[in-house]
């Protein structure tokens, strides 16, 4: 790790003057400007797919981080342990207020704005960036059979402790909830117009306000997938924060649609999005993988705070459904 940073900056046409640990890498301060050096799992394939589309998002007026290549015109560099380091601008500013309903609503219009310019590429689409239209069915499957694990780990507890006895009592609700959802996504038939460039991880910390506008940050998960997932994403997390305000959820939902009308397919994905117990599997799958020989408090009133949601979250849901 020494001096790792350091020589990963030597492979760009640039001066360092600082160089400073954040929670996404390295804050570096250069000759061009405040840039953050990260690490990057993916393919260089898949860097370079990535790089021209922040490029061409840049060029719809879509302000995003840029990937700066290297000396070489490539979009990785790399360290001697062949690690992938991505050198992005970093964009300075506050990221979205979940308390603040005007950062919210800004936000979602900036999404709608994101999904209008990404359907305008016209380039092809690499396979490496698209998912199957089974994945979304694949997925839930997979968290219906984790929570039975959970059930079955639980009931074979003789001396349940606080959290098991919570997930007992509520079990039986919640994976009824997930197969209702689970059967309404078979019935779902997928069309093309439901299907576009997804940003794959939006949520309050990769939407910064700076100076120069509202910039979408960190892409590490960008696919091409169901739109109206990030949507879904975003808005679970801000109605989680809010107590699943209903009057919230709606204005999201307007604000989006007033720069991106939403089909009706695409209202049937947000519900399915929202109506999974996402939450509820994501506690419970977090207790069942972690260490039992202390249980930590915080997963306790992780739990207690899903189930004390779940009333409102119904009454938004069945809301939504209304529409449908």
């Amino acid at each position: 790790m020494y001096n790792r940073p350091e020589q990963i900056l030597e492979q760009y046409a640039l001066e360092v003057n600082s160089i400073a640990k954040s929670r996404e890498g390295f804050l570096c301060d250069t000759s061009q400007g405040l840039k953050l050096l990260k690490e990057y799992q993916g393919s260089k394939e898949r860097a370079a797919f990535l790089m021209e589309m922040l490029q061409f998002l840049e060029s719809c007026g879509i302000l995003t981080e840029r990937i700066r290549p290297t000396k070489e015109g490539k979009p990785l560099a790399q360290s001697d342990e062949q690690t992938g380091y991505l050198l992005c601008d970093a964009m300075t500013g506050s990221e979205c207020d979940t308390k603040s309903r005007d950062d919210m609503l800004a936000a979602v219009q900036t999404l709608a704005k994101f999904h209008n310019a990404a359907a305008g590429y016209g380039g092809e689409i690499p396979p490496f960036v698209k998912t199957g239209e089974d994945s979304l069915l694949k997925l839930y499957g997979k968290h219906n059979r984790e929570l039975n694990k959970v059930k079955n780990y639980v009931r074979s507890r003789k001396k349940k402790n606080d959290f098991e006895l919570l997930f007992s009592q509520c079990y039986a609700d919640y994976i009824e909830k997930a197969g209702q959802v689970t059967r309404l996504l078979e019935q779902t038939r997928l069309c093309p117009q439901s299907v576009g460039f997804c940003h794959g991880d939006f949520n309050q910390h990769n939407v910064i306000f700076t100076k120069n506008g509202i910039a979408i940050v960190h892409f590490d998960h960008f696919t091409y997938h169901i739109s109206v997932s990030d949507l879904a994403n975003f808005m679970r997390k801000m109605l989680e924060k809010n107590n699943w305000n209903m009057g919230l959820g709606i204005d999201m939902i307007r604000a989006y649609e007033k720069i991106h009308p939403l089909e009706k397919q695409e209202m049937t994905y947000l519900y399915i999005y929202l109506a999974y117990p996402e939450k509820f599997w994501k506690v419970a799958n977090h207790y069942y993988n972690s260490h039992k020989a202390w249980i930590s408090g915080r997963n306790i009133e992780k739990l207690q705070k899903v189930v004390a949601q779940e009333e409102k979250r119904s009454s938004f849901l069945q809301m939504l459904f209304s529409f449908l």
